[in-house]
């Protein structure tokens, strides 16, 4: 009898076994609530057994699939207009059925801590939360993992935004998304894929780094992770140990708590080159999404040159990776951080908004949010996180979607020297150039000695006349060129300034010369 039991129980086993690989799954970026791009064919995927035939339909389009010999498959259905709220059915030996799908437009949100900032944080935090019930805009969060190996999934669902969902997004992103929603009355989905302190590194496609420039990069991973082992040994039995008696001695003292030192970083890490593109980007691929908006750029002001490279090769990779070759892009730039310097000075930070800005000429759709009025010279996480949104909104309103709004403040555009004097050019001066304050601040002037001095200047037109006392035959003049800048030039229609400079000199972080 007992024999009997176990073989009707390895029948069971061997019964539910073949059921569960017939079964067919989606991957978890589909879910109840979701929103679907429209306009373009949208691509639904997941698993199934080899033997299945899969029927997608959704609004009367129909798409089928059937798997490939890894057992994934992608149904690729025609695109679709705005709409909804719809099913989402799938049909194999099972069937899926998705509630509440909308169709609209979708966009990731990426980037370091200035992007996974969360809304109650925020400075207008508290009130946007209160105001954030919309069933026409819907949040995805993607969960930190760093992965040296592409993960196929991740376990997330779509929530609507509502009061009880949006105070842990992403703020700038939920800014972003909500003023798009309401400017294009269309659902709009928004995905949160960021993580604090990372680098572009680890969000950039791993084969990016066979390129012989990133061997010295890559050749210092590779002794972290030979070193590994032993690392992690100490940090356990020496570095935590004296940590954790650091923390009884500042209770005891009545003092804050010291910051728990970080681990070493091992296979896993999320600073690891591709680590965070395997664990948080790749497990969206294929999904249709109409761009992205990154917040990110801190980790990296120590390698700004680099960055001029990095970026845009990173945008390629996610490009090639969502088959979307005009995939629109828009940069937050890194916010006024650390002390105000009296004296004109290099700087890194200012070297990265540069490469920031640059970015935004290798590629198309692409551009820039500034950020010099919202910084916080004591926190490199500053509050005010609401205009950065809407600026990136705008950005997106006006390149993407072709709206007749202006999204762009002052940009440099060309420099003539008149005697003593530099005349500063600028191309999106709608409304005029403006001064917010009793005199413009924040320029600095040189001359062939390359010694700069803070300078004076003048509105003049559409453009900026700016001169010194000590310099009597300028070459070149530097606008914001600083870690925290103190500035205040803006168009009429209320944007400010964009940093620059117009020398090409070799700035603090560029390749040194060779001996």
């Amino acid at each position: 009898m007992r024999t009997r039991t176990r073989f009707c129980a390895f029948l069971c086993l061997l019964w539910l076994s073949a059921a569960a690989q017939a079964n067919v799954t989606l991957r978890h970026i589909f879910s109840d609530n979701m929103v679907l791009q429209q306009g373009q064919p949208v691509p639904v995927f997941g698993t199934a057994d080899l033997t299945e035939k899969i029927t997608v339909t959704i609004a009367g389009q129909k798409a089928d699939a059937v798997p490939e010999k890894d057992g994934t498959w992608v149904a690729n259905l025609p695109a679709l207009r705005a709409g909804g709220p719809f099913e989402l059915v799938v049909r194999g030996t099972n069937t899926i059925t998705l509630k509440n799908v909308l169709v609209g437009e979708v966009w990731i949100a990426s980037g370091q801590s200035n992007m996974g900032f969360q809304l109650r944080q925020a400075t207008t935090g508290t009130a946007a939360i209160a105001n954030s019930a919309n069933p026409m805009l819907r949040l995805f969060s993607v969960p930190l993992k760093g992965s040296p190996e592409p993960l196929a999934d991740v376990n997330a669902s779509w929530v609507e935004a509502n009061p009880q969902t949006t105070p842990n997004f992403t703020a700038v992103g939920y800014f972003f998304a909500r003023d798009l929603q309401k400017a294009l009355g269309v659902p709009v989905g928004i995905i949160n894929s960021s993580w604090g302190g990372t680098p572009a590194e680890a969000w950039t496609r791993p084969d990016f780094f066979t390129d012989p420039e990133y061997k010295a990069t890559m050749d210092g991973w590779t002794k972290q992770l030979a070193d590994y082992p032993a690392a992690l040994e100490k940090y356990r039995t020496v570095t935590l140990p004296k940590w954790q008696e650091a923390v009884k001695q500042a209770k005891a003292d009545g003092k804050p708590e010291p910051r728990r030192p970080n681990p070493p970083n091992g296979p896993d890490s999320q600073n690891r080159p591709g680590n965070l593109y395997n664990g948080m980007i790749y497990p969206l691929v294929p999904f249709a999404v109409k761009g992205a908006v990154w917040y990110q750029g801190e980790a990296n002001s120590g390698r700004a040159y680099a960055y001029r490279k990095l970026l845009p090769a990173m945008v390629r990779t996610w490009r090639e990776s969502f088959r979307q070759p005009q995939l629109s892009f828009y940069i937050a730039e890194l916010a006024p951080y650390m002390a105000i310097k009296a004296e004109p000075s290099e700087s890194t930070w200012a070297e990265l908004r540069e490469a920031q800005f640059l970015c935004t000429k290798a590629l198309s759709p692409c551009g820039v949010a500034v950020t010099t009025d919202v910084g916080d010279p004591n926190d490199i996480h500053p509050k005010h996180k609401e205009p950065v949104g809407a600026r990136l909104a705008l950005q997106a309103l006006a390149k993407t979607y072709g709206r007749q709004v202006v999204c762009d403040g002052p940009t440099y555009r060309d420099l003539k020297i008149e005697g003593a004097k530099a005349r500063v050019g600028f191309d999106h001066a709608d409304g005029g150039l403006v001064c917010r304050g009793d005199k413009l601040t924040g320029w600095a002037i040189c001359g062939a000695d390359r010694k700069w001095v803070n300078a004076d200047a003048v509105i003049d037109g559409a453009s900026v006349v700016v001169s010194s006392a000590a310099v009597t035959a300028p070459v070149a003049v530097r606008y914001a060129w600083a870690d925290c800048p103190v500035v205040n030039l803006w168009n009429g229609a209320g944007l400010p300034a964009i940093p620059f400079r117009t020398d090409e000199w070799p700035g603090l972080t560029w390749p040194k010369p060779a001996n």
